[in-house]
């Protein structure tokens, strides 16, 4: 069942655009609407606060490139006041700007021109992590990669269970197992993971990469201190196993 077929008792998500730009919001609000959800757009900071206490909204799409403020001062805000998902459009150019706002709240960054089908994906993700009930048209065998007990969702961009529920990972840790699971068996190092997650990381390489692959470990193996899947090759990389045995 896509969004569009959504169940009459499921009220589309509302999503706030946050954008100086009125041809962005304009698409954004098109792209959305035919998405399944609906769009709210707001020219700046002030008219997004001016939509209640707290705002009726589901998720907050903010450009972190606002005429005369900044989108970061925005989503700490948010980040402080409420309990809700921030995905952010950056740039080309606004690395340091886009780990700002990770690392302010944000639950996800996408630069611009990006993709509108990649746009609506990570929005659909977000919110599952959120809780919110977002449907999802069941995945065809190749669009999956199975390891152990999981599944990756290589469409939807979600981990499951054995039972088939959501292991909620952030963008960084999906993209990441993604990527490990793409290359099974081969000893993957440090440089080709950080290229992977983003030039914007490299002034983290040491902490980005022990954190997620700490939390990854966390989310996939029985006993994270006895990784069966995602091994460490001393002084090379990691390696990473699909079949347990």
């Amino acid at each position: 069942m896509t969004l569009e077929n959504q169940n009459q008792n499921q009220t589309p998500p509302v999503i706030a655009i946050v954008d100086d730009d009125h041809e962005v919001r304009e698409t954004l609000c098109e792209l959305l609407s035919s998405s399944g959800f609906t769009p709210i757009a707001c020219e700046s900071s002030a008219d997004f606060l001016a939509l209640g206490e707290p705002p009726a909204v589901d998720l907050a799409i903010i450009d972190l490139r606002l005429r005369g403020e900044s989108g970061l001062d925005l989503a700490v805000q948010i980040g402080a006041r409420y309990a809700l998902p921030i995905v952010m459009l950056t740039g080309v150019g606004d690395e340091i700007d886009k780990i700002i706002g990770l690392e302010t709240g944000a639950d996800d960054y996408l630069m611009k021109p990006f993709n509108p089908r990649e746009l609506v994906a990570r929005i659909r993700s977000v919110l599952r992590r959120y809780g919110h009930g977002v449907n999802r048209t069941p995945s065809l065998p190749e669009h999956t990669i199975a390891f152990g007990t999981k599944q990756i969702d290589l469409q939807s961009r979600i981990l499951l269970d054995q039972s088939g529920h959501e292991i909620p990972l952030t963008n960084g840790e999906y993209r990441l197992l993604e990527y490990l699971a793409r290359n099974p068996s081969r000893v993957i190092s440090r440089p080709e993971l950080l290229s992977e997650l983003g030039s914007d990381m490299e002034r983290y390489v040491d902490r980005t990469i022990d954190v997620l692959i700490l939390r990854l470990r966390r989310k996939i193996e029985d006993t994270p201190s006895k990784p069966v899947h995602l091994q460490t090759r001393r002084s090379q990389g990691y390696f990473f196993k699909l079949d347990a045995g």
